[in-house]
């Protein structure tokens, strides 16, 4: 079967977008530990990143560093930290989380937003994508 995921990139399931590419596929996690939480993800189902194609790979942290710089100027957060779990879903994705202090990449802190809340981060990350 299917992860989330993929069920997500083929428009099985909602999601609030961010980027995508011919290999990678971006959008704001449904529980944010800080509302901008964003997952990058290569398009094929690959189950942990030690299995990830280079070419692939080198994709999605390419995209990960303009999406980061994006999330940054959205947010006006210093940090956007990374953070590769593996254990939520059996799909590589790289976390990349808006942080003013180390305790905010906390998974504990992360919660569910207002679909308005949602899209009004989405769209500033978007806005911001375009500049960079």
């Amino acid at each position: 079967m299917a992860s989330i995921f993929t069920q997500i990139i083929q428009g099985k399931l909602p999601c609030y977008k961010i980027h995508e590419d011919e290999l990678t596929f971006s959008f704001l996690a449904l529980d944010q530990v800080n509302l901008g939480h964003t997952l990058v993800i290569p398009k094929r189902e690959i189950n942990s990143w030690l299995e990830v194609p280079a070419e692939i790979y080198t994709q999605i942290h390419l995209n990960s560093q303009k999406i980061g710089q994006a999330i940054q100027a959205a947010t006006q957060c210093p940090r956007v930290g990374q953070i590769v779990a593996g254990f939520e879903v059996p799909h590589y994705h790289l976390h990349l989380i808006p942080a003013w202090s180390i305790p905010d990449l906390n998974f504990s802190r992360a919660k569910r937003h207002s679909d308005e809340e949602m899209k009004k981060v989405q769209k500033a990350i978007q806005d911001q994508l375009k500049l960079v």
